[in-house]
Order: structure tokens, then sequence, then C-alpha cells
């Protein structure tokens, strides 16, 4: 049954979004379908008389994609590594217990109101994503916050399960010097940790943590 899923997602679905995307730079689907997204390895649709090798390469102009609400369960690791030039991507609202490997050159990742665990969100999961700027990981199950990137501008991490920081979740612990001047929007609302217990957790920011305090 999985594998029929796959099927159709990759010979049905797939080539509908690309098709409606050839001349822009933007994919989205938004049809609820329980399903896991594999190898995104596919071909534009194209008429009989057009020659292949002077055909547009849609993937290599995509810059976001949005699956929101879709209901996928798992995606792959190597789903999105033709897309180099992936900057936006959406993969809020399913069902997701882990984040698959992501393009390099992403400023904005949502993947809100998931299932995510920790154990599924590698420590390492966005250490190479040095443009990031944007990171949405709300309403998921997560116990503790990964590593982030020093390019990140917001991270919403609300209603979540997170019930510790250290004194390097967000600056380094062995420095008073250190000052993170780009990340100014921090959630941590919801969750069950108190915020004033970890004073040295948020010295290098310029604006202190959304969460509770007393």
């Amino acid at each position: 049954m999985m594998k029929l899923r796959i099927l159709i997602f990759t010979s049905v679905m797939i080539p509908w979004i690309l098709s409606s995307a050839v001349k822009g730079e933007y994919m989205e689907a938004r049809k609820p379908t329980n399903l896991m997204v594999s190898d995104l390895d596919y071909e534009t649709p194209q008429e009989s008389n057009t020659d292949p090798r002077a055909a547009p390469n849609t993937k290599a102009t995509i810059k976001r994609i949005d699956l929101t609400g879709n209901l996928i369960a798992e995606i792959e690791d190597g789903a999105f590594s033709k897309l180099p030039n992936l900057e936006e991507l959406s993969l809020a609202e399913n069902r997701l217990t882990k984040i698959p490997a992501l393009p390099t050159k992403l400023v904005s990742f949502n993947a809100n109101f998931n299932k995510l665990t920790t154990q599924g969100v590698k420590a390492t999961a966005f250490k190479k994503l040095v443009r990031l700027e944007y990171l949405y990981l709300g309403n998921n199950e997560l116990t503790a916050v990964p590593r982030l990137p020093e390019s990140l501008h917001t991270v919403h991490l609300q209603n979540n399960k997170i019930a510790k920081i250290t004194d390097e979740t967000f600056c380094k612990g062995n420095t008073s010097y250190y000052l993170r001047t780009n990340l100014d929007e921090v959630r941590l609302d919801g969750n069950p940790i108190k915020l004033s217990r970890h004073p040295n957790s948020f010295i290098c920011l310029y604006t202190l943590p959304i969460g509770q305090y007393n």
C-alpha cells in the first residue's frame, strides 16, 4: 500500500505540481494526502515534439515549495537534493516525526504543527544552513533546542516539550563578549521551562525570549 501511495504521488501529483510551476519559481500542493514523499527525481512534462535537451530545468529554478496541510508522514533524505536553489520550504501541518536533509540555500523553513521529536531532529540538522533566517518548529514534540545557525533572525519553538536549556543553547557559555546580533525573536512560550531559572542563557541576545518567567 505504501509503495502504491508513493507511486501515485510521484507519477500523478508531482508532474501536476511541476506543470503549474514551469513558468515560475513557486510550487504549492495543498491537497490532503497521507503519503511518504520519496526522491523528487522526476521529469518536467513536455510536449511530444519538444527536444528534451532544450527543455527548461524546472527543478533548478524552483525557489519556494509549500506542502502545508498534506498529512505527509515521512520525507526521505534525498527528496530535495536536486533543488539547489530552494530558499523557502513549508512542511507545516503534516505528520512528520523527523526532518529530512535540507537544501543548503534555505532562507526560511516552516515545520510548525507536526509531530517532530528530538530524536527526529538531529542536533546538527541546521548546521550547514548558513543562509537560514527564519525557522519555525512550533507545536511539535521537541524536548531540546537543536543547534541554531548564526544567520537566524527568528526561531519559533513554542508549544513543545522543552524543559531545559543551557548557556550554550543560544549563546557561548565560555565568553561574555559574544553577541548574537542577528537573532531578534525567540519563542519558547507553551513549554514546561521557566526561563527565569536560566538567566545566563540569554546574555548574548538583544531581546529576551517570549516564554514563561514566573
